[in-house]
């Protein structure tokens, strides 16, 4: 039974529910072996509540029995990351500080809109320590691996997340991307992880402001945009978030590529990336060649922005370190607490400073992407390195976000940014690409990972993972 159903996507399972020839309860269960079988391996949950699954499986079964489901998501098993609140259950945050904390009293909103949809929640995936960093380990739940192979990083901070769809525990996951978080982990397991323009799907508030986006990850473009489409809906605990836009993203996604006009860049003059990594950005590019899109390199002018990220970015989790107690405080992660410490002798002045830069880049991709109607780079400009480890090579990449200066730029600017599965490296490893969009453009976005997933023949590819021995 389980290969049946860890195989199919969301938009598969509802159209098989519909049609009687799948159960809810049969995905469920088939999830739930799915996790058990891979945790010991990838340590990708930190908390499988197989009791509350089955209850919500079995009401699901019997709407769908009765004719009459509750949304797109009726009977479909999703994980949720570790960062978000599930009613009922604890909300970890990677952190030892909250291994007492009392279960959560009400779902944060994307959880809420997904309960309202009739997904089914089987449990809550890893994430570092406030999911801080481009990785997932923690001093409180350990490493996280990947499906690909043991010895590397499923990416992060959606790790946790990201394995889990990539090995078919559920076709969808929950995550959030403050400076890449859902777009590495994908790019990193090859799977699909979409960041939405800030501001699009409600949030809670957090110390990142309009930098820390929630969504999901998948396996499909079409996943993705049924995802959308709950999620980005009205929550009164959001007075920022936008008025709903109307848009349909579930429609209009074998529209093609064809007339679209895509700008090319390699490292956003910020780096060059590794060669694999460049050689799969460029048959990427002939692959929407090839499907009608003038695609064309463009100089990214990005300006002096390191600086200002590193600063806002030290800031947002001073403040989260700042509510513990003294004794939790030393408890955190080393490379955490120097952040916090950093903040000590940062003026306000300075601060000023990194949020006038971010603004001033959000009017240059802007104006870049007013005479385009994408930007393609790759997502993360090296492969997958060791599990456990912030950085591959101190050296070279003295913090996470300097290995990563592709993906945290659209955090600062607040444009939506998709990484897609795109090539396997010579050692097994996913590579993925990343498409960027102007504000508010995520149809675009999707339409555009629709067709390179229909040429790249990538989705699903690792559903058939099975444990070492």
């Amino acid at each position: 039974m389980a290969p049946r159903y860890t195989a199919l996507s969301a938009t598969e399972l509802v159209a098989g529910f519909a049609s009687g020839d799948l159960s809810p309860l049969d995905a469920t269960c088939a999830a739930l072996a799915r996790a058990r079988e891979v945790q010991p391996a990838l340590n990708l949950f930190t908390l499988i509540d197989e009791e509350a699954a089955l209850v919500q499986a079995r009401d699901s079964a019997r709407r769908w029995r009765d004719g009459r489901p509750c949304g797109l998501f009726d009977g479909v098993p999703v994980a949720v990351k570790d960062t978000a609140a599930v009613r009922g259950w604890r909300t970890g945050f990677g952190s030892l500080s909250a291994r007492n904390a009392a279960p959560a009293a009400e779902d944060a909103p994307l959880v809420q809109r997904l309960r309202e949809h009739g997904a089914v929640f089987i449990g809550k995936t890893c994430a570092p320590e406030f999911a801080w960093k481009g990785v997932t380990d923690s001093r409180a739940q350990g490493v996280t691996r990947s499906p690909w192979s043991l010895s590397v990083t499923p990416g992060g901070s959606s790790g946790g997340s990201a394995a889990a769809v990539a090995t078919g525990v559920v076709p969808v996951a929950t995550g959030a991307d403050g400076g890449g978080s859902l777009r590495i982990p994908a790019s990193f397991s090859g799977v699909v992880g979409l960041k939405p323009t800030a501001g699009l799907v409600p949030n809670v508030p957090t110390p990142l402001e309009t930098m820390a986006v929630v969504g999901g990850l998948s396996r499909t473009a079409a996943d993705q945009a049924r995802l959308l489409q709950v999620i980005a809906a009205p929550d009164p605990r959001d007075g920022f978030a936008v008025p709903p836009l109307g848009i349909d993203y579930m429609a209009g996604l074998d529209g093609g590529v064809a007339g679209l006009r895509i700008a090319l860049s390699p490292g956003l003059g910020l780096i060059t990336p590794d060669d694999e990594v460049a050689q799969a950005l460029a048959r990427t590019a002939d692959r929407l060649r090839d499907l009608g899109a003038i695609v064309e390199p463009v100089n990214v002018e990005t300006g002096e922005i390191r600086q200002a990220f590193a600063a806002l970015w030290a800031v947002a989790f001073s403040e989260i370190l700042r509510r513990l107690q003294p004794a939790e405080r030393e408890a955190v992660e080393p490379a955490l607490l120097r952040q916090h410490r950093a903040v000590e002798t940062m003026t306000a002045w300075e601060l000023q400073a990194a949020r006038r830069t971010a603004r001033q880049l959000s009017g240059r991709i802007g104006t870049l992407l007013s005479s385009w109607d994408l930007l393609l780079t790759p997502t993360v400009p090296i492969l997958p390195f060791e599990a456990g480890l912030l950085t591959p090579d101190a050296s070279r990449f003295p913090e996470w976000w300097d290995w990563t200066p592709l993906t945290w730029p659209f955090n600062l600017s607040r444009h939506p940014a998709i990484s897609c599965p795109a090539a396997i490296s010579a050692a097994g490893l996913p590579i993925g690409v990343q498409l960027v969009a102007p504000l508010f453009g995520e149809a675009t976005l999707l339409r555009a990972a629709a067709a390179l997933e229909q040429v790249t023949s990538l989705a699903g590819a690792r559903t058939g993972w099975s444990p070492p021995g």
